[in-house]
């Protein structure tokens, strides 16, 4: 079944105990856009993604990969969805007694798609699209952290998704090293055309890489606008998370948390 979009997120609920953590979370990604999830810790941006991801089943709610229903479904169907999905995460994930070329061609051995000599051409192509190539024969621990989160990236990549997702990809860069990751992920849609969800505090990130962004506050999509309508909303608490500022209406959250 085909969908004009993406992803859709339709009225998500999710309760760990006591505590809710989405509040009837709607949510549309457009196929071949960057939306970017912004908002304060805790506000539900990573327990959306493993709903996509279908990690997690809403207690109340539905979720659809182009039109596709993820929630509840059949392993034998995740399984399907997910081929056609990448995902990035904060630390990159690297198995550490692998070297580069292996971490990279990791999804295709395990998922058996592919023979050696495909496998070998896939990675390298990827490798070589990241620049890579002088890196492959390298273990984790002998490479830094931004090229960590590039080879995290390649695995992601391996599969050819047409949904990519990531967990605060520029987290513990340098500005150097941060802008170099934005400026691979709009290139990812300009010549690929993924579809992309990205999870991010890094406001330069946000507004480098974002058609469009989602705000979340306590649980719920409290705004949905392009790079510029966020910088403009004159919403007191977007322009508190946006500006960084110690003092607005975020801080009833704080106090509200040190009392748990």
């Amino acid at each position: 079944m085909n969908s004009e979009f993406a992803v859709e997120l339709k009225n998500i609920h999710k309760q760990f105990g006591v505590r809710k953590i989405l509040r009837g979370v709607n949510i549309k990604v457009n196929k071949g856009e960057t939306m970017v999830f912004l908002g304060g810790s805790g506000t539900g941006k990573s327990v959306s993604i493993r709903h996509v991801v279908g990690l997690l089943e809403p207690d109340i709610g539905n979720v659809f990969i182009d039109g596709e229903e993820m929630s509840f479904a059949s392993e034998k169907k995740r399984k399907k969805l997910r081929a056609n999905m990448g995902l990035l995460f904060q630390s990159g994930a690297l198995i550490n007694w692998l070297s580069v070329y292996e971490n990279v061609a990791l999804p295709l051995k395990e998922l058996q798609l592919a023979d050696e000599n495909e496998i070998h051409t896939r990675v390298i192509e990827k490798l070589r699209w990241l620049d890579l190539i002088p890196a492959k024969d390298l273990f984790p621990a002998n490479i830094s952290g931004g090229m960590k989160k590039r080879v995290g990236l390649a695995r992601s990549l391996i599969t050819n998704p047409t949904l990519l997702m990531y967990d605060e990809p520029t987290s513990g860069l340098d500005p150097v090293m941060s802008q170099v990751i934005n400026e691979l992920v709009v290139r990812l849609k300009n010549e690929l055309g993924v579809t992309q969800i990205v999870v991010t505090h890094d406001m330069n990130s946000a507004y480098y890489i974002a058609d469009r962004i989602t705000f979340l506050y306590k649980g719920q999509v409290l705004y949905v606008g392009s790079p510029d309508d966020i910088k403009n909303s004159d919403n007191p608490i977007i322009q508190q998370f946006i500006t960084g500022k110690t003092e607005g209406p975020m801080q009833i959250d704080a106090q509200d948390i040190s009392k748990k």
